[in-house]
């Protein structure tokens, strides 16, 4: 919180035989800081102040103080996060009839990535946060855009607003 940063350096993996066990980002690019805006730091402010104690801390390969654990108080992982945005999409289903696609916590990192190239973000500055080793995964894999995300850039062009 004091340099308003997450360091990422590691992830938590689940084996099918439910053996929890921490890697390193799949390349060098994805160690890295990624710099938290006010909103996300009250988040985990909000997180960190709510989160109820375990009975035994878990630790896995010497890492401890995992933020969401599950009712086993055990760390939750991306298969959790994933069961979770899958019930919340079948439950808005079920009440609207403006249905939502199939979302993932991988979908956000590329809503993210889209969002943030939308923006305008520096593709240099967009590729570390995202921790690519290759700007053309970026923006070849992670970045959606389409015709309304140039329209307003191409007529401000022609009369030299942008």
């Amino acid at each position: 919180f004091k340099e308003g940063s997450i360091r990422v350096n590691k992830q938590l993996q689940r084996s099918s035989d439910m053996r929890y066990y921490i890697e390193r980002p799949k390349t060098e690019s994805g160690v890295r800081y990624v710099p938290m805006t006010n909103a996300v730091s009250a988040s985990f402010k909000r997180v960190l102040a709510n989160r109820p104690r375990p009975a035994c801390e878990p630790v896995v390969d010497g890492v401890s103080g995992f933020l969401f654990l599950d009712k086993n108080e055990m760390p939750r992982v991306a298969l959790h996060w994933q069961k979770y945005f899958q019930y919340a999409v079948t439950k808005h289903n079920r009440i609207y009839k403006e249905e939502l696609p199939k979302i993932t916590p991988h979908v956000c990192r590329h809503t993210f990535c889209s969002k943030m190239a939308r923006k305008g973000m520096n593709p240099a500055k967009l590729k570390y946060i995202m921790g690519h080793s290759d700007i053309e995964v970026t923006f070849n894999t992670y970045t959606h855009l389409g015709f309304e995300d140039v329209k307003a850039d191409m007529l401000g062009y022609e009369s030299g607003a942008a």
